[in-house]
């Protein structure tokens, strides 16, 4: 009797242990549990201040292959969104704003310290500008050294402002049809997005002309996966902009107009926080080829330009230290 309860005990163990799951086996059914689920990526934004640092890079290579020259934009900014701003509008700030060309000293450029803006969230206000930015600010712009910005690289300070609301504004934000973040759910959806093959105009001032316009490719927006920023759990993006094209008309001077075509293909991540659906980091890289015509001998000149591009969602102190 004794024997058998002992041999009916042993039975009972073995029987206890091939039913316990592992705790590999319960990892990896909670890491598929997680990785299934669906996920609100379209809902609305926490009403909180955020601010960011920014650094583009535009690496420009001779026809050799060798590098000529970096130019680095760097700036801060604060995102104050309507309800704090005290209007239909979201506000953006520029708390600071410096540029780096070539083997030359960083310096700021002034008037876009603590200049602000209105953010028209449409895309496009009744002036034509673009996101509302104001082409009239970038106009015979000059460094803290009282230097004259170059007009293609005034076009690039501008630009950085474009490409901020590109990644935080319209990649990372539902589209009011769809085609947006909005209609990804799971881990490996994919939408093609509304801005596709669309054609801004990218004309800006009297620098660069009516009739400039970029062209975006099929662009495509992924859901990755998942990933911490600063230990916040985040929805991982990626966005691929396909074949784009576009062209270029800029007057450096009254009697002077030079034109350039190219192509483009730019992509990268986003990381949009699950909680606050704020980004809290975007990259870009671009590759870009380009044939200028100009007036004069050479007659023609080819250049292939490479972006890249980081945006980190920081404290107010981070933001404003140049």
């Amino acid at each position: 009797m004794r024997r058998g309860l002992i041999i009916a005990g042993a039975l009972g163990a073995i029987a206890a242990i091939g039913s316990a799951r592992s705790p590999g086996a319960q990892a990896r059914e909670q890491a598929e549990s997680v990785l299934s689920q669906a996920f609100d990526l379209g809902g609305e934004r926490s009403e909180v201040a955020q601010y960011y640092r920014m650094e583009s890079k535009l690496l420009t290579y001779n026809p050799d292959g060798s590098l000529q020259s970096t130019d680095v934009f760097r700036l801060g900014l604060e995102y104050l969104p309507a309800a704090l701003a005290g209007g239909e509008d979201a506000k953006i700030t520029c708390l600071f704003f410096t540029v780096q060309f070539a083997d030359s000293p960083e310096v700021a450029i002034p008037v876009l310290e603590n200049w602000s803006y209105a953010l028209e969230e449409t895309g496009m206000d009744e002036k034509g500008q673009v996101f509302g930015i104001d082409h009239a600010k970038f106009e015979s712009l000059v460094d803290g050294n009282g230097k004259a910005i170059p007009p293609h690289l005034t076009y690039h300070v501008y630009n950085a402002f474009v490409d901020f609301h590109s990644f935080c504004d319209v990649f990372a934000e539902p589209m009011g049809e769809g085609g947006g973040v909005g209609d990804l759910e799971r881990i490996g959806d994919t939408v093609v997005h509304a801005a596709a093959f669309t054609e801004p105009p990218v004309d800006l001032g009297s620098n660069v002309m009516e009739g400039s316009f970029f062209r975006n490719g099929r662009i495509t927006l992924a859901f990755k996966g998942l990933s911490l920023v600063r230990g916040r759990p985040c929805a991982l993006l990626e966005y691929d902009s396909g074949e784009s094209s576009f062209k270029m008309k800029v007057k450096p001077m009254p009697s002077l107009e030079v034109e350039t075509v190219g192509s483009s293909h730019y992509k990268g991540d986003i990381y949009k926080d699950l909680k606050s659906n704020w980004v809290l980091k975007a990259t870009l890289s671009e590759m870009v080829v380009s044939e200028t015509t100009l007036p004069m001998p050479p007659g023609k000149i080819d250049t292939v330009n490479e972006r890249s591009i980081l945006i980190l969602n920081v404290s107010e102190d981070e933001a404003r230290a140049e």
